[in-house]
């Protein structure tokens, strides 16, 4: 009986979601399946190449500081162009940056290289998320954001397993192997998603002619972004700060590697029964949660003095996780108009980036400073600091709008996959 339970859930939670929602998911899961070059390139510039762990830094910094330029640049493309033509360019443009990468030695060029490939790679982030905004009705869209971000981790899994035996063979057909990959999310795009970007009326044309300026001077809009980047960088501390001070407490890389994966798990299993739960309830008492859950869940790591007890931390803050990623987005597209859905969504996205250059250089100094338990409390006290803000900010929120994509209103998209 709980089988037939957990399978009916199963199918409700994939029911009733448009057919051209489920091609941007297999687009998704694609594109994350093959996410071989984050997962080795440290290794392939220190072991492969003989570059210094420094270089290999800057190279990533360079990465996140390439999806920190694309994140204004996709977002009015989105809005401009359009959301199909903005996801060919940029899945086209970071296929043909990635197999690029496999093949340039100087030191200078793959940095520049590197650069590319995160803003080409990040300029997908807001189309794929006002698309799917566009097509899903507003009372769905907790449980399609839910279910991307479930593939997105499920795609990445399986990825980082399949980095290490690729790398193995070689790192230069790793590269190909994404590349190719993403190609085949460009053709996914090109052949099955029909653009969603709604018809404009005069009065979407006046609202496009504001610009970004519209969002930076959205006062309510920009204080979610801002507890989004508070969310992020706590979150970033479970690839930075956590294997750096489990380094200095005398865990091995193994140790680490145990612990994370529970987060990954977890995700993979539990993502569509939290969704279940979260789906039609108060957003603004979820984020509350997941605030503190993040918050606390890291804190809660400077009293862990085995690997079972830091799973155990990983359990809490990866819960908060679940919660806040469908939740955040939906609250995003909630609070954005829809003719600057891909603007909006172009700032959200650029608070993910720069929490992934702020985290690295704040658990560093921390740690370096103060020790590894002032990290913790200071994880501890963002969160709580976010839970606030949340709270605050998520009274008398405005109506959902109805849904307005085309491919959302054909009954011929509907799907009950």
């Amino acid at each position: 009986m709980p089988f037939a339970s957990l399978g009916r859930a199963a199918r409700e939670t994939v029911s009733g979601l448009p057919r051209a929602f489920w091609w941007l998911w297999t687009s998704t899961l694609v594109n994350r399946l093959g996410a071989f070059v984050a997962t080795f390139m440290a290794l392939y510039l220190t072991v492969e190449r003989g570059y210094s762990a420094s270089y290999a830094g800057l190279v990533a910094s360079l990465h996140g500081f390439g999806g920190v330029v694309s994140s204004l640049a996709a977002g009015v493309m989105t809005d401009r162009l359009g959301r199909r033509p903005t996801l060919l360019v940029a899945q086209a443009s970071t296929a043909a940056s990635v197999a690029l990468l496999g093949f340039v030695h100087d030191p200078v060029a793959i940095a520049a290289v590197a650069f590319l490939v995160g803003m080409t790679s990040n300029a997908s982030r807001p189309a794929v998320q006002a698309m799917m905004a566009d097509i899903v009705r507003p009372e769905d869209r907790v449980r399609a954001f839910s279910l991307n971000y479930w593939a997105i981790n499920l795609g990445f899994a399986v990825s980082a397993v399949a980095a290490g035996f690729i790398a193995q063979v070689s790192y230069r057909a790793g590269f190909l192997l994404e590349a190719g990959m993403t190609a085949v999310c460009a053709v996914v795009v090109f052949l099955k998603l029909p653009e969603s970007r709604p018809e404009r009326t005069a009065k979407a044309a006046r609202e496009d002619d504001i610009g970004l300026g519209a969002v930076l001077r959205d006062g309510r809009y920009m204080a979610v972004v801002g507890l989004s980047f508070l969310i992020a960088v706590i979150f970033q501390q479970g690839s930075i700060g956590l294997p750096v001070a489990m380094g200095e407490a005398g865990f091995t890389p193994a140790d680490y590697g145990l612990a994370i994966a529970v987060n990954g798990i977890l995700i993979v299993v539990l993502q569509i029964p939290v969704t279940r739960f979260i789906e039609h309830r108060d957003p603004r008492r979820l984020l509350v949660a997941s605030a503190l859950l993040a918050g606390y869940g890291f804190g809660l790591t400077v009293f862990a003095g085995s690997v079972g007890v830091l799973a155990l931390t990983v359990c809490v803050w990866t819960l908060g996780e679940m919660i806040n990623a469908p939740t955040q987005t939906g609250l995003v597209v909630r609070l954005s108009p829809v003719h600057g859905r891909g603007r909006y969504q172009g700032v959200y996205t650029l608070s993910w980036s720069v929490a992934a250059l702020v985290a690295p250089l704040m658990s560093g100094f921390v740690i370096d400073r103060f020790g590894a338990e002032w990290l913790w409390g200071l994880c501890a006290a963002v969160g709580t600091v976010a839970a606030f803000g949340y709270g605050a900010l998520m009274r008398r929120l405005p109506a959902q709008e109805p849904a307005v994509g085309k491919p959302a209103a054909a009954p011929a998209e509907a799907s009950a996959a």
